[in-house]
């Protein structure tokens, strides 16, 4: 019998990949400021998935987490995927940062480091993505984000 939250995971893994592998294919996508960020959001994406089903993260921080994951395959969000195609993965980027970033001060950082598929480290790619959210997202929309979390 196969796992339908599984198969839903991979699904959505594979859409994501292959709409960012076609973007940065295209002209505009070659020229794109924040594309070593949009790249990466497959990954996070899949760290974010990861991270729930672990032990050693606490209940409070995989509902972080969850949301986090709702976030990224609604197709309703601040900045739509639906009319900006893979930049609109920005917000999805800076919001799986913020909660990573939580979840590594909460947690010790190894358990997200052995969870991590994508290049690089995540600690460090964490720490970029939130200094420059402001500018990726915008001032107003990553306040949202951050309100969204508690902070």
């Amino acid at each position: 019998m196969t796992d339908p939250i599984r198969n839903d995971h991979v699904d959505f893994y594979q859409s994501l990949r292959k709409k960012i592998k076609d973007y940065f294919a295209s002209e505009e996508g070659k020229t794109n400021q924040y594309a070593e960020y949009i790249l990466i959001a497959p990954d996070l994406f899949h760290l974010l998935c990861k991270l729930t089903v672990d032990k050693d993260v606490n209940v409070d921080d995989k509902a972080k987490l969850a949301i986090a994951i709702a976030y990224f395959v609604s197709p309703i969000d601040l900045i739509p995927e639906v009319f900006l195609g893979p930049v609109g993965f920005v917000d999805d980027i800076s919001v799986a940062a913020y909660v990573l970033d939580a979840i590594i001060n909460n947690t010790d950082p190894e358990v997200v480091r052995r969870h991590w598929a994508g290049e690089g480290d995540i600690l460090n790619r964490v720490q970029e993505i939130i200094k420059i959210a402001d500018n990726m997202v915008g001032t107003g929309l990553w306040k949202k984000i951050r309100e969204l979390f508690g902070k």
